[in-house]
């Protein structure tokens, strides 16, 4: 089977990462976002690019939809889509809490959805990774949306894995803490909260989206043939272990 990959959320800092990944190591790529200009102003004319909104079914079945009639068939998905909405839960409005639902787990949902039903279609085997959060994994202040949402990803990644692996289809996610990306960006807008934020996890420091990337194209590749249901954390140490306080 020919090595196409399906990168959603590809005008984005992390999915421009992974899509720079992918080609490198070989792929021929899809690449889906809600805004053309931003896909056109990343890549150019390379690639197939499709504009869609996977949040919804229809928006999700359209890319694969669009895929099939270039002749491309997606054995590996990198769901990059989401958003980071933050605020105490008494203090969250409907919409907002309804827009980090629908950029990190709904979508995931039909995106996903709409990837294994084309593998199945195609009678093949593939792999998909997902995005979660270290912000699923521990209590963290004023992140109730943003955890629920994540948190929702991983029950997703498990219970999918589990339904497709007699398929040869391999799902996975990948649980970052804070990254250098646009959508990060009114968090670490100034040097002090910068700071602030770095000193947080037990390996101090802010991840980029390059680092992540690296792990999901792993993931997506043969080295991981035996790996699924899965979620990977690169949160420095975050979700896991306390620090020797100095």
């Amino acid at each position: 089977m020919e090595k196409v990959a399906l990168v959603t959320g590809a005008a984005g800092g992390l999915g421009q990462a992974v899509a720079d990944k992918l080609a490198a190591a070989g792929w021929k790529l899809i690449l889906s976002s809600r805004d053309g200009e931003r896909l056109a102003r990343a890549y150019g004319n390379r690639h197939l690019q499709i504009v869609a909104d996977c949040s919804s079914v229809a928006g999700a079945r359209l890319i694969l939809e669009v895929a099939k009639a270039h002749q491309f068939q997606p054995v590996a998905l990198a769901h990059c889509v989401g958003n980071i909405r933050l605020g105490a839960l008494h203090r969250m409005s409907e919409s907002d809490f309804m827009d980090c639902l629908n950029a990190n787990l709904i979508s995931a949902f039909h995106t996903l959805s709409a990837f294994v039903g084309a593998l199945k279609d195609a009678n093949s085997a593939g792999a998909a990774v997902l995005v979660s959060s270290a912000a699923a994994r521990i209590g963290t202040p004023n992140h109730e949306a943003i955890a629920a949402a994540k948190a929702g990803v991983e029950g997703l990644v498990r219970g999918a894995a589990a339904t497709y692996a007699a398929s040869g289809i391999r799902i996975n996610a990948v649980a970052p803490g804070i990254m250098d990306t646009p959508a990060a960006a009114r968090i670490l807008g100034s040097a002090p909260a910068r700071e602030a934020a770095a000193r947080q996890y037990p390996l101090p420091g802010i991840a980029t989206p390059d680092q992540l990337a690296e792990l999901m194209v792993w993931l997506l590749s043969e080295s991981a043939a035996r790996v699924t249901g899965q979620v990977w954390s690169m949160d420095s140490g975050f979700s896991s272990i306390r620090p020797l306080i100095k």
